[in-house]
């Protein structure tokens, strides 16, 4: 049987050039933030042409994060296909708002047209889901956001580096969200995600919840939770 993927082989394949990063990330002494965590969010800023990128524990809480930050919630209905992973409409669920499936089309992407037939007045996001590299029809799905006065939504896990007319996935909605899993494409050695996004508030607001919602050592803002890329896994990464 071929193996799906094959971790120890890419460490083996990799470590000359891993270990000196992994060990001067640790010699730092800054585990948590810091350059290494700094210099990655720039660079994946870059290629996916935003104006930030916010590294997160996990893609999972890239969903829930970001889409809070835009202020989906309890009484929301976000607009997501229905042959995703679970966290596609687990995102959804846990900032309170409810999950409404539209059918794909035969290249299993999200269709507009079924989108467009299940929006209410509770609809507040559609979420395109670029299922292993494909990209959703963003031009279609855009018109749709832009006649309801919804925002939309990337969950583009399996997707970075994908391109649709010249524009790179987590460039092409209100908010990109990315998983930097071991079986991802861009695969750190434990959990990792991050968000794109083009608005300055929406970055701040991010950035605040992913660290018990400070604004600086000695205030607090908002709720929030620990949702942290390690800088080992940012040194990784990069």
């Amino acid at each position: 049987m071929i193996r799906y993927i094959n971790l120890a082989a890419q460490f083996a394949e990799e470590r000359r050039e891993l270990m000196p990063r992994i060990e001067a990330a640790l010699a730092s002494g800054m585990y948590i933030g810091g350059t290494e965590v700094e210099a990655l969010e720039q660079a994946l800023a870059t290629y996916c042409g935003v104006r930030h990128a916010i590294a997160v524990n996990s893609g999972t809480d890239a969903l829930m994060i970001g889409m809070a930050a835009v202020g989906i919630g309890p009484g929301d209905e976000v607009i997501t296909p229905p042959n995703s992973f679970v966290a596609s409409a687990a995102a959804i669920v846990k900032i309170g708002a409810k999950p409404v499936f539209a059918d794909v089309r035969r290249d299993e992407l999200i269709d507009p047209a079924a989108v467009e037939a299940v929006i209410t007045s509770r609809t507040a996001a559609i979420m395109a889901v670029h299922l292993r590299g494909g990209v959703c029809d963003m031009p279609a799905l855009r018109a749709i956001t832009q006649r309801h006065g919804l925002l939309l939504v990337e969950d583009a896990a399996q997707a970075i580096g994908s391109m649709l007319d010249g524009v790179r996935t987590g460039a092409l909605g209100d908010l990109g969200c990315f998983s930097a899993h071991p079986l991802k494409l861009l695969n750190a050695a434990g959990d990792g995600g991050f968000v794109t996004t083009n608005a300055d508030a929406v970055a701040d607001a991010i950035r605040r919840v992913r660290n018990h919602g400070l604004l600086d050592r000695n205030t607090v803002m908002e709720w929030g939770i620990v949702s942290r890329l390690d800088a080992v896994q940012a040194a990784i990464l990069r």
